[in-house]
């Protein structure tokens, strides 16, 4: 069993998105990242927030996992932070997401079958939370949003996935202040698995009117 892509549900989400975060400024982030999490049929979305962080990413991961009828966790470092994300959240009519307070590698190990996981770069524990995740056997979609700011600093994703870990694919996007998202295979099939044909993805930024067109 591998990641299947699901057209009409991404399109969905990100039509539902559009709609949810119109009030916000998020260069077409939550837009993007709810279709390719919703496409993917994703049944355990994880993402980081800490206090004072845009809530609309996780609106548009919330939507997805509404449309996957999958599983929304948000990983905030304390209560103060938690306190703001679940009002911040249930203003926006979002009342699903399981918040979660504590260290990464403590959380993170708790979560067992991630498939779809955002952090942000803003964040100093980001690259804990990518070494301790706990993937689907299935697969997985890893994001790091605002990714311009560790540009310079050398990160690698070699240096953070744990050892044996299968990348299909990566793309850096220009789109907000930078995603950088790589494909993890599945881990049944090994290296001789066969891949899925891949698929233009192609989403439109309703304040800007910029189009990103990117492959799945």
């Amino acid at each position: 069993m591998k990641l299947v892509w699901s057209p009409d549900t991404a399109l969905k989400a990100y039509i539902y998105t559009v709609k949810s975060c119109e009030n916000f400024k998020e260069s077409g982030v939550p837009e993007l990242l709810s279709a390719m999490a919703a496409g993917w049929s994703s049944t355990l979305i994880v993402e980081t927030w800490t206090y004072g962080s845009p809530i609309a990413t996780s609106i548009g991961l919330a939507v997805a996992a509404y449309h996957t009828c999958g599983r929304h966790v948000c990983i905030v470092p304390d209560e103060r932070s938690r306190t703001e994300y679940v009002k911040s959240m249930q203003g926006a009519g979002m009342t699903r997401t399981e918040v979660i307070v504590g260290k990464a590698e403590e959380v993170m190990t708790e979560l067992t079958g991630v498939d779809f996981l955002v952090v942000d770069c803003k964040q100093r524990d980001f690259v804990r939370v990518l070494r301790f995740v706990q993937l689907s056997h299935k697969g997985a979609v890893l994001v790091r949003k605002n990714a311009y700011q560790s540009a310079l600093s050398g990160f690698g994703w070699h240096g953070v996935l744990k050892k044996g870990t299968r990348v299909v694919r990566s793309v850096f996007l220009p789109v907000g202040k930078g995603l950088d998202i790589v494909n993890i295979g599945s881990s049944e099939g090994g290296t001789n698995s066969k891949r899925s044909p891949r698929r233009w993805i192609r989403c439109v930024d309703q304040k800007s009117g910029e189009e990103h067109v990117f492959r799945g």
